[in-house]
């Protein structure tokens, strides 16, 4: 099987809207906490796997899990990171204010911007450390 990226190779990231960063983005770390989920609680009903990952890509998780991480980004990621938060959205935060929603924006657009670029390492290092933080949060 060929690598799920391939067929973005020709791509320039850089040149992508933060909203099709994020758009990506949220897909690549909603699987990255499903799998997480799952390993951490292998017999767990599938209703039950689907609340506990909600808990860490609702928009206020990830708007925390970008605060604890900003000290972990490089300049570029940092630029992506507000490109992200500071895009015009078309769509509403359902359940978050609008300052949780923009920050989550911005993680999801940080997170889509490494996985197309081909730097699903970093974009892993960094989804670990916001789903660390979320679980911190969680516990207490």
């Amino acid at each position: 099987m060929e690598h799920i990226t391939e067929g973005l190779k020709n791509i320039d990231e850089r040149l992508l809207s933060p909203l099709v960063l994020a758009y990506i983005g949220d897909a690549v770390y909603e699987l990255y906490v499903r799998t997480r989920v799952i390993e951490e609680h292998p017999s767990m009903p599938a209703h039950k796997l689907h609340r506990e990952a909600v808990k860490y890509v609702k928009a206020h998780a990830q708007s925390d899990s970008a605060h604890a991480i900003a000290e972990l980004l490089t300049d570029e990621e940092a630029a992506v990171f507000r490109r992200g938060r500071n895009a015009k959205s078309y769509t509403k935060a359902k359940n978050a204010s609008t300052v949780d929603y923009r920050h989550a924006t911005g993680f999801e657009a940080l997170v889509g911007y490494l996985y197309i670029s081909g730097r699903e390492g970093r974009a892993e290092e960094l989804m670990k450390a916001a789903y660390e933080r979320a679980s911190t949060r969680e516990a207490h």
